[in-house]
């Protein structure tokens, strides 16, 4: 059976509808601690002190990138969160086993906050047909307690060899990604030793927990080389790298980020995160970026951050 051809399950294949497009998940009550927002800044050795000086007045900031953190426990365990919806057709849950990281889109509408009481609420943005099975894109968002969007995060999922059973829908509701601008050279690249326990270090240090990334033999038995490190520590270094060069280290300058995942990342080598192309006007900074891994391959594709005024 080829990689693209679809998986069974108890002697089915495995398949998916856009018939979910629009259902929502319970909401989820999260509140990041000070604790956490430390640790996501240790798992990706970002020394920035406004995540670590908690003698601030104001407090201590959360990484940006640790907004993925708030909707790991309702993606790592839909089943829980999300309720039957109103159509005939339940929810398939079993693709979630063939599902990969394809994209990230995170937007901030505010300063992330160690502290602040939030609801998480996902929603089915799209389901569409892929070559190589079909993509599950899903929203979250994060309000404060007074309703008030603090972070949008947009995965699409891949949902490798599971056929979509009709055209899809939601595309429209798919983020609005300008495509990377021609380049001649990057304006400029930072190779960077990835750490050969940081897959293990940022398992623990989020709690987000994959085996694919900490079991060898998990690794092996899905044909890999070894573990790999996870897609969302890659885009958070290459974050941290955007942040420092480009921001002059105030996170509450980024705005939007996205990027695609397009090859793996083994710790004990080296990335190195580029800045492709840089476009300034009155409004904001657009960058564009890449990551590519020791192999010489884009680890990340297509990333594209904007950064502006501070968020308050």
């Amino acid at each position: 059976m080829s990689d693209t051809a679809p998986r069974t399950f108890k002697g089915r294949y495995m398949q998916i509808s856009s018939v979910h497009v629009g259902a929502t998940s319970i909401s989820t009550e999260m509140t990041l601690s000070e604790r956490a927002a430390m640790n996501y800044a240790a798992a990706i050795e970002d020394g920035n002190p406004c995540y670590f000086d908690d003698r601030r007045p104001e407090g201590i900031l959360a990484p940006p990138a640790a907004a993925q953190m708030l909707s790991w426990p309702i993606t790592s365990d839909l089943a829980c969160h999300w309720p039957p919806d109103a159509t005939t057709t339940p929810f398939p849950f079993e693709v979630m086993q063939r599902q990969v990281h394809y994209t990230e889109t995170l937007i901030w509408h505010r300063p992330l906050r160690p502290g602040t009481p939030l609801q998480v609420r996902g929603r089915i943005a799209a389901i569409m047909p892929h070559r190589a099975g079909t993509i599950l894109t899903v929203r979250y968002d994060a309000n404060d307690g007074a309703g008030s969007p603090v972070v949008t995060e947009i995965i699409g999922g891949l949902l490798r060899g599971v056929r979509c059973t009709d055209e899809g829908a939601g595309s429209e509701n798919l983020p609005d990604t300008p495509p990377t601008p021609e380049f001649i050279e990057p304006m400029w690249e930072k190779e960077i030793a990835v750490n050969p326990f940081a897959a293990h270090i940022y398992d623990g240090c989020t709690n987000m927990h994959f085996p694919i990334h900490t079991s060898i033999r998990f690794a092996e038995k899905v044909k890999l080389n070894g573990i790999i490190l996870q897609g969302a520590a890659t885009l958070s270094i290459a974050l941290r790298e955007i942040i420092n060069l480009e921001a002059n280290g105030d996170p509450t300058r980024i705005q939007r980020l996205h990027a695609g995942f397009t090859d793996m990342v083994y710790p004990g080598t080296t990335i190195t995160v580029r800045l492709l192309k840089r476009r300034t006007d009155e409004a904001n900074t657009q960058l564009f970026f890449d990551v590519m891994n020791a192999t010489g391959k884009r680890a990340l594709s297509g990333g594209h951050a904007v950064l502006g005024r501070a968020l308050q």
